[in-house]
């Protein structure tokens, strides 16, 4: 079982620029991890999508985090100091309504813009709060252009907002089954 210490160590080294070694971190941690460690791999899967360059496997690891977080329990999450995990809700449909519409799909990108606002009230107003609220904000804005600008059209700009999926065993370091 791969633990938190671990899992914070490596998106640490993601985030703090050295994306290569973060990916290869994060992805020993996947593989350390079984199919019952939703919380664990949930978390792991939302970084990992950060890490790709490739837009179908970003989405792939988003999905992935977010298949992974109906497992999760309310306490799962308080070792990384998220009290209730309802409050990393938002983020994950923040993150992948962003992919959707980048790949032109403004239809489910709707769909988890929705999802991310409606889970947002357990969010504080100040910090991370107002980050994840502020790039829900975004995203509503760049569907809504999207869909003025007819079908077919995705904006290509990210939310600006990215918080912080490969399988073991896939060659493309996707998450396998998705």
């Amino acid at each position: 079982m791969t633990s938190w210490a671990e899992i914070t160590d490596a998106v640490a080294v993601a985030l703090g620029g050295n994306r290569t070694e973060g990916r290869r971190r994060l992805l020993t941690c996947w593989e350390g991890t079984g199919p019952g460690e939703h919380a664990h791999r949930c978390i792991l899967a939302h970084y990992l999508a950060d890490t790709e360059s490739d837009l179908p496997a970003e989405i792939a690891w988003d999905e992935a985090a977010l298949a992974e977080y109906a497992g999760v329990r309310d306490g799962d999450l308080v070792p990384l100091g998220i009290p209730s995990a309802r409050g990393f809700a938002p983020s994950l449909h923040l993150n992948l309504g962003d992919g959707y519409l980048r790949r032109g799909e403004p239809g489910k990108a709707r769909r988890h813009h929705v999802l991310g606002l409606a889970a947002a009230d357990v969010l504080g107003t100040e910090g991370y709060g107002a980050m994840i609220r502020a790039g829900l904000e975004n995203l509503g804005l760049r569907i809504e252009a999207a869909r003025n600008a007819g079908p077919g059209t995705a904006t290509g700009t990210s939310t600006g907002t990215t918080v912080h999926n490969a399988g073991p065993g896939t060659a493309t370091g996707t998450p396998a089954g998705t």
